[in-house]
């Protein structure tokens, strides 16, 4: 029998709900591959607290990282989500792959401190400044992987197609030539990365494209062919972010961005539509039946001033949902599901709206919604403590001022909607310890290596 690794948590959220004295048995690759609550005789490694399954994060910008609050003053009488994209060409402007990676390890660290496990990087910044293409073509790419390895985090790769400035084939700006590549060589990018990511449990690769007013009908339907013919992964893209968008995809289409391409691409269960925050409730019908997941990013929509997705309306109909951090404005899992709630109280004017049917429980519903959409977004055997999955495990302590004396869906409950420093302990991903007592093994050397890069990027 090959070795495992066995660890007894105190308390464990299990899918049949918290119990005691939990036994997980990891093997060498970091998959569960047994569970026995109430075990209190097995040899394993007594773990205290709380074990909840590792949160994924299916919406990340790594490097908008590094301008998180430099968009914060008004630069004019219209400040608007158009507008504080010209901070966010500057920002990207300045990257070169050391850069981003010492944002993105940065970045991953802070996720892993905060529960997250796994991320889904939108990863468009491909080429040099001035749109040249950099020698090592995939480099950027790397540098992201690179981040990922060194820090322990779980990763699906999205590389990115970009191609247009809006609808209608508008070619790119001089600052959007950065993030551009023919759909060719995207999808040769795509067979790149899955060769040398072939062995990888650590991450996966999926692929993503920007917008509809990023990429054109026919390169969308060329990559999705081009897709259908090899190995392929998740599927995502920003969709009815801004009501803009939304008015330019009817003048040119006809029809809204959702309905378009519920239309016109064979969205299913693989497929992640990141926002889609201004849908009618024909195209949240449509979605739900797709199988689809809507990635919210509450905070950084709140941020840029996008809207709110109708999210009572979607889970009606049965659809699925996860949550991202998007631009980094914040980057806590527990602040993302706080203001999916606190978002649905004000507007209804209620308390306690997306509370699980039997519990009454609004923290242990939330968790277990962004956990399972979150793995389909991502593409991977996470989001549970269960035989077969990824031993992604987030353990809270119950020592702590904020969740002393709390029990059962208490804990969760307490973990989301207080606002008192976060309770989160230990962090495994795959088997391995990559937080303890709110320490990450590397987080010194790679915050180091942040400032420095930091200092460059701002120097004069």
């Amino acid at each position: 029998m090959a070795e495992q690794l066995r660890f007894r948590f105190q308390h464990a959220w299990l899918p049949q709900g918290w119990r005691r004295d939990v036994v997980v048995a990891v093997d060498a690759s970091g998959d569960i591959v047994e569970i026995h609550p109430e075990d209190t005789t097995t040899d394993a490694v007594a773990v205290s607290g709380a074990a909840v399954p590792g949160m994924p994060n299916v919406h990340s910008h790594a490097f908008q990282r590094a301008m998180a609050g430099l968009a914060e003053r008004r630069a004019s009488s219209s400040d608007s989500f158009w507008t504080w994209r010209e901070t966010m060409y500057e920002l990207a402007r300045n990257m070169t792959p050391e850069a981003l990676n010492a944002v993105a390890a940065q970045l991953y660290v802070e996720m892993l401190k905060a529960g997250y496990t796994t991320v889904c990087e939108f990863h468009y910044v491909h080429n040099q400044a001035d749109g040249q293409p950099f020698a090592e073509r995939d480099i950027m790419s790397q540098a992201l992987i690179d981040a990922a390895t060194s820090t322990g985090i779980g990763m699906t790769l999205l590389p990115t197609l970009y191609l247009t400035s809006d609808f209608g084939s508008a070619p790119p700006t001089p600052r959007q030539r950065q993030f551009t590549t023919s759909s060719d060589e995207f999808l040769a990018r795509l067979d790149r990365l899955r060769s040398s990511l072939k062995s990888s449990k650590q991450v996966g690769l999926g692929m993503a494209f920007h917008s509809l007013r990023a990429v054109p009908p026919n390169d969308l339907r060329a990559v999705v062919e081009g897709l259908a013919k090899r190995e392929s992964g998740v599927i995502h893209i920003h969709v009815a972010e801004q009501e803009r968008e939304v008015m330019a995809s009817l003048q040119h289409f006809g029809q809204r961005p959702v309905e378009w391409l519920m239309a016109n691409a064979p969205v299913d269960d693989r497929w992640c539509l990141v926002h889609a925050t201004h849908v009618t409730a024909a195209e949240i019908d449509a979605m739900a039946r797709s199988g689809a997941v809507v990635a919210l990013c509450p905070t950084t929509e709140a941020n840029l001033g996008d809207g709110m997705f109708p999210l009572g309306s979607y889970l009606n109909a049965g659809g699925a949902v996860a949550i991202g951090s998007d631009s980094h404005i914040s980057i806590s899992s527990r602040e993302e599901l706080r203001w999916i709630e606190y978002q649905a109280r004000l507007v209804q004017r209620e308390r306690n709206i997306y509370a699980d049917p039997a519990s009454g429980s609004v923290g242990s519903y939330l968790w277990r919604l962004a956990c399972a959409g979150g793995a389909k977004a991502a593409g991977r055997r996470i989001g549970v403590l269960e035989v077969g999955h990824r031993a992604d495990i987030v353990v809270l302590d119950l020592e702590s001022p904020v969740l002393v004396g709390r029990r059962g869906d208490a804990i969760l409950d307490t973990h989301i909607f207080s606002g008192q420093p976060d309770a989160t302990r230990d962090v495994m991903v795959g088997g391995r310890w990559l937080v303890q007592d709110g320490k990450h093994f590397a987080e010194e050397a790679i915050a180091a290596g942040y400032c420095r890069t930091i200092a460059a990027l701002t120097k004069g």
